[in-house]
This record gives structure tokens, C-alpha cells and sequence, in this order.
């Protein structure tokens, strides 16, 4: 519907909005400035994520001319190759206690920073956050230093008098070693959590030991609750970044796998670590494709899944 404006400016109702010339001008000139992230949308994640679909139900190989259709094929194989599901439960195994620890460490850790105050606080606050700065490349190299027979870690353990394991080649103990590394970068998790205690209102802590509540109430029944956002944000961050670990542990045990057992392979083999090799080693585009696909559905399921237990906990200060 169109109408006609005091100053003779016809209006176009859309939607129950008007839409005057400056109206339609910004719109336009929004839409111009967004242009240059839609074309880089569509390059570098529609398009790829698109062709990456239908690589998955071909049997893509670079180094081959030809390149066949090949139907579900890839994912009728998933369920078949031993080390796919090898990989699921190191990567599973992995996410289940790094994602706890991370949260429980990282608000402990923010709890005291919120005690500092002066210039030492924005030293802390500087120090917590500077491995997350790390390449993941070096943490690797770093803790392949560390946690060697006879690196820091196992002298450290000497001088107490136990006899640390062999952190890199017992399968047993190469999961452990990997979560102790990525509880080294928790600097971002306890910043978010920093912020979010900054923010509790003062007044109800007031309140609460005015009423007697002791410390741990106060924690359960304040804190907790204002700052459960950051929480269920933390916990989804860290669960979609654990389901796709890479980086240092294809640098510390795949990088050079000279030496390497059997057994170590196997305990330190990561689903995205799996499927890195499928792609650039073995060339096996069309079934690193279908592995790439099914990782999005399962992080896609547990996100929802976290998206619709947080309205039990989640307290929003609005609602």
C-alpha cells in the first residue's frame, strides 16, 4: 500500500513498516557495506562448504583425471573404518573431561583474579590470557619438550619421588597428557568468567551476608546464577573447539612418527586428525568430505541439545 507523506513524499507500507525514500536509501547504503563480508561468505564458507557436499558423494581424488559419483558409498564406509570410530572416542573421551575441567579451572581461577586489585590485576589478567596468543603449533612443540621420558614434567615428579609415565608413548596416559596441554590455554575462559563477575551486582552480595549466607551460598546462589550466560556460552566455545582438536596433537605425535607405537597412534588419533590425514595424505577428498559432513551434524546435535537444556539453568537478568 502506498500513501502520500505532509511534505509530498510517497510512503510504501512492507510489512507494516514504512519504507520512505531515506528509508530505502539506508537500506541500500547498509547493504553496500555489508557486500564485501556476503562475497566473502559465499567464497570462502557457503561455497566450499557447498562443493564440500558434493565432493562427499564422489570419489574425488586430485591426483586422478577421472572423478565418479559414487552415491552414500563414503558414509556406508564410515561406520566400517576401524579408525573412524577409534577416533570418535579418543575425541569424545577427550571433550568429556577437557570441556569440565576447562569451566571448573577457569572460574576458579577468575574468582581469584576478581580478589586482585591494583596494578597486579591487569598484570594477572595478562599473564592468564597470553598462551591462548601461543600458535598451536608451538604449544605442540613445547609440550612434546615437557612431557617427554625425560622432560620437566616427569623431573619435577622425580624430585617428590614418583616415577612419572611415559606421557607420549603409553597409551593409557597419552589422553591424560593431552587434556593437561589444553588446560594450559584456559586464559580465555577465564576472562569471559572476569568479565562476568565484574557485573554481579554488589547489592546482592550486601544482601546475602546481611541475611547470614556464607560464602558458598553466596557462590551457589548468586554468583552462580548471574554469571550462568558466560557458563553456557563457555561450555558450547569449548565443546565445538574440543570435537575439532587438531593442531598440537597432529604436532606432537603425527608430525614426525618416527619411533612412534602403535599404541600411541592409536590413543592420540582425533577425529579432525583422521580426516586431515584422509584428505592431504591419502588424497581421499570424497571421504574426507563425508567425515567433515558428519562432524557438523554431531557438533550441530550437541549445540542444540546444550542450546535446550540451557533454559533450566540459564538465568538471563531480563527475563
Amino acid at each position: 500500500m502506498t500513501t502520500a507523506a505532509p511534505g509530498g513524499q510517497k510512503i510504501r507500507q512492507i510489512g507494516g513498516v514504512a519504507w520512505t525514500p531515506n528509508t530505502r536509501r539506508e537500506t541500500w547504503w547498509a547493504f553496500i557495506f555489508l557486500l564485501p563480508w556476503i562475497i566473502g561468505f559465499l567464497v570462502f564458507t557457503a561455497g566450499p562448504m557447498i562443493w564440500s557436499l558434493v565432493l562427499s558423494f564422489t570419489d574425488y581424488d586430485p591426483l586422478r583425471e577421472s572423478t565418479n559419483f559414487i552415491g552414500i558409498e563414503n558414509y556406508l564406509f564410515l561406520a566400517e573404518d576401524r579408525r573412524v570410530g577409534l577416533s570418535l572416542f579418543n575425541t569424545a573421551f577427550y571433550t568429556l573431561f577437557n570441556v569440565p575441567l576447562t569451566i571448573l579451572i577457569g572460574l576458579g581461577l577468575a574468582l581469584l583474579l576478581n580478589r586482585v586489585t591494583g596494578p597486579l590485576a591487569g598484570f594477572f589478567r595478562t599473564a592468564f590470557y597470553l598462551p591462548n596468543v601461543t600458535p598451536a603449533v608451538a604449544i605442540g612443540t613445547l609440550f612434546l619438550l615437557l612431557l617427554n621420558a625425560n622432560g620437566v614434567v616427569n623431573q619435577g615428579l622425580g624430585v617428590i619421588g614418583i616415577d612419572g609415565p611415559s606421557w607420549l608413548n603409553d597409551g593409557p596416559w597419552i589422553k591424560p597428557g593431552i587434556i593437561i596441554m589444553s588446560l594450559w590455554t584456559t586464559g580465555n575462559t577465564v576472562i569471559i568468567y572476569f568479565a562476568a563477575l565484574k557485573n554481579v551486582p554488589g547489592e546482592l552480595y550486601e544482601a546475602a551476608r546481611i541475611d547470614g549466607a556464607s560464602s558458598w551460598h553466596q557462590f551457589v546462589n548468586i554468583t552462580v546464577p548471574m554469571i550462568s550466560g558466560a557458563i553456557f556460552f563457555t561450555l558450547v566455545i569449548n565443546t565445538i573447539t574440543s570435537l575439532q582438536m587438531f593442531s598440537e596433537v597432529y604436532t606432537i605425535f603425527f608430525g614426525n612418527q618416527e619411533g612412534q607405537s602403535a599404541a600411541a597412534t592409536d590413543a592420540a588419533i582425533f577425529y579432525v586428525i583422521w580426516l586431515f590425514r584422509q584428505a592431504f595424505e591419502f588424497f581421499n577428498f570424497g571421504y574426507a568430505s563425508a567425515m567433515g559432513w558428519v562432524l557438523f551434524v554431531i557438533i550441530m546435535i550437541i549445540t542444540v541439545i546444550q542450546i535446550r537444556g540451557s533454559r533450566r539453568f540459564v538465568y538471563y537478568e531480563g527475563e
